[in-house]
């Protein structure tokens, strides 16, 4: 996977650079400190299947990044990475083509899980905005189904989807569970081509409403 970074902090550029290089399968094999640089990079021929990009940058912010990228080849997938905890600026995002919106929070391993989703074809929310979309969703009274939907989930993906809704990582419930990382994954993928949901915060809404946790 070739991988642009569009960040405008070193520390937290070089950190995350760092990171994707400690993993098989990730290519950094392009900088920049804001969109222009992002956009520039692309221009001298640099074939990212993936920008990741901060969203208050100088010069051209990550929205405007978006909007370059998909005019120049709507192909690349662009993931935001932002401090902003705000359902605008996540839907804004989405709207103008964004694949992933990631808060500065996110684990390693959910920030590794996220970009492999995304570029294989799906769309991704980082767990912590995701719980705190269904925090205030659930201040609206739902509409619970009156029985639980029968779904034929075996039970340790049942047991997987609780630990989703208890927000553990997929490290995490491997530790709990005595299973590796990469079988979690599998677990969760499954939970997902199952009950239809495209990410961690549809899935839990779904376990919500159909008592499933």
């Amino acid at each position: 996977m070739n991988v642009i970074l569009a960040e405008d902090d070193n520390l937290v550029r070089d950190g995350i650079r760092l990171l994707l290089e400690t993993h098989e399968g990730f290519n950094v094999i392009g900088e920049a400190h804001n969109g222009l640089e992002a956009i520039e990079l692309l221009k001298n021929g640099n074939k990212p299947d993936v920008i990741l990009a901060d969203i208050n940058m100088p010069d051209m912010d990550g929205i405007e990044l978006i909007k370059a990228v998909k005019e120049f080849d709507p192909k690349i997938q662009v993931v935001m990475l932002s401090m902003l905890d705000n359902e605008k600026y996540m839907i804004q995002s989405f709207s103008e083509g964004a694949s992933g919106y990631l808060l500065k929070t996110v684990s390693p391993d959910e920030l590794i899980f996220s970009l492999r989703q995304v570029v294989s074809g799906e769309r991704y929310i980082s767990s912590d905005l995701s719980f705190g979309l269904l925090e205030r969703s659930s201040k609206r009274p739902p509409a619970l189904a009156t029985e639980p939907v029968n779904l034929h989930l075996n039970s340790r993906e049942l047991e997987i989807l609780k630990l989703i809704g208890e927000g553990l990582t997929n490290s995490e419930m491997g530790e709990k569970l005595f299973i590796s990382r990469r079988t979690v994954e599998g677990h969760r993928q499954n939970l997902m081509d199952k009950t239809g949901c495209k990410n961690t915060a549809t899935l839990i809404k779904y376990a919500v409403l159909n008592r499933l946790i």
